[in-house]
């Protein structure tokens, strides 16, 4: 069953028909190089090319009797195909089919959500340069510190949402090979050579050493590249979550027309899509440990992998698409506020500006001790009476013998804290 969640595009890959396609592929590839060989006549190739088909429906009926979809599938084409099905098949264990094919699969999901990924950065690096010089309070632990741009919120993001990119196409390139050696991959009933033909074919790698199955440590990095990629999503939605909350209200997500909030209070517009990643995410990760646990199985294979992977790649792959597609949506309309952002700045009555008090006192031949402790006494105080920062430190009488006033006025100004950002971009957007 396909998730609700799927996009067309996706979901046609791991559609059953799309699937048993892929299978009767490897298998006509394969008896291809068995013809290169002598070893199944030209006629019955082209007997086989031109009548091997399935039926969906016939395969689960199939199925039913024998409990094997391999088989229920090869009994499927064989009833089209006739006499030369005896060809179909040759040398060959179910998992040469099932592993060459599922890479296929694999690789063709890899490079829809190479693509979304890419359609995100192009949205990423406008919303970082339109909000490049966009003043915002910078926050860690949740709470005042240094101002910085909006702009370098998503430059950030893109850059790593860069790296995932890396990440998604090395996952690609670790998950293309195919593998036809036999029950135990000692190629006991098939010579290399049909692989090999069969794997350039389908423009796929041979595996270099193989048991029944190609090693699941491959699925485990691709799996892992897809949990990471949802991890940085996540990352982007949490970021949403917290500067739509009313106490903040930095940015919020786009609230389309007809759009409701609440079943009981009108009054709400609440950021849904990004608390729906953040869920998504979850998943993506918890399947990505149950990739990690398909790696050690039993001496040339069991079969406890096979039940996990029909659920958490197809399941992964377009839930992640799902996810990318629908971050590029939030992020294309995100509303934003950049007066807010300015009130929000004042609500700390110019605390942020302690560390460069600080600096200049020690320039001006205190310890760094002392200096913090003094910074630090009228922090606590401006924030404990709700005094401004700046007009208690020139009220100080030790700090005046340090800093004048015309000082300390230049020391408050929010352009130190913009002068590098140029500078920052250069280094990721070039």
């Amino acid at each position: 069953m396909i998730p609700r969640y799927s996009r067309p595009g996706m979901a046609k890959i791991w559609e059953p028909e799309n699937k048993y396609q892929k299978w009767l592929d490897v298998e006509i590839a394969a008896c291809e190089a068995w013809v290169k060989r002598g070893a199944i006549p030209k006629k019955s190739l082209a007997v086989i090319k031109k009548r091997a088909k399935f039926s969906v429906e016939r395969i689960d009926k199939i199925e039913e009797t024998v409990k094997h979809d391999v088989i229920a599938f090869l009994t499927s084409v064989n009833e089209n195909v006739g006499p030369d099905s005896r060809y179909i098949h040759k040398g060959l264990t179910s998992s040469d089919i099932l592993d060459t094919a599922l890479a296929l699969q694999m690789r063709e999901a890899a490079d829809i959500i190479i693509s979304d990924i890419n359609d995100l950065l192009v949205v990423l690096k406008n919303n970082a340069l339109k909000h490049k010089d966009t003043i915002q309070m910078g926050r860690s632990h949740g709470i005042h510190a240094e101002p910085v741009t909006f702009g370098l919120t998503f430059a950030i993001w893109h850059e790593e949402m860069r790296r995932n990119l890396i990440r998604m196409n090395a996952a690609k390139e670790t998950i293309s090979y195919g593998k036809l050696s036999g029950p135990v991959g000692t190629f006991s009933n098939i010579p290399p050579s049909i692989e090999a033909h069969v794997c350039k074919k389908l423009k796929l790698r041979p595996a270099p050493v193989s048991t029944q199955i190609i090693q699941r440590d491959r699925h485990a990095e691709y799996m892992n590249a897809l949990a990471l990629i949802a991890a940085s999503i996540e990352k982007m939605a949490v970021e949403i979550r917290h500067l739509q909350r009313t106490e903040v209200l930095e940015a919020e997500e786009p609230f389309s027309k007809g759009q409701k909030g609440s079943s009981a209070m009108p009054h709400k517009r609440n950021p849904v899509g990004s608390e729906n990643l953040s869920g998504l995410s979850r998943v993506v990760r918890a399947n990505a440990v149950a990739a990690m646990e398909n790696i050690p199985l039993w001496h040339e294979r069991d079969i406890s992998h096979s039940s996990v992977e029909r659920i958490i790649i197809p399941d992964s792959t377009i839930l992640v698409d799902y996810m990318l597609a629908r971050l590029t949506g939030i992020l294309k309309g995100l509303i934003v506020y950049p007066d807010r952002m300015r009130e929000n700045i004042d609500k700390s009555f110019g605390l942020f500006f302690s560390q460069k008090v600080m600096l200049r006192l020690t320039e001006k031949g205190l310890s760094r001790e002392k200096a913090y402790a003094l910074v630090q006494n009228n922090a606590m105080r401006s924030w404990k009476e709700r005094k401004d920062f700046k007009n208690l430190l020139k009220k100080d009488a030790f700090v005046k013998e340090y800093l004048s006033d015309k000082e300390l006025d230049k020391i408050f100004s929010l352009k130190d804290y913009t002068k590098n950002v140029g500078q920052i971009f250069k280094r990721v957007f070039g």
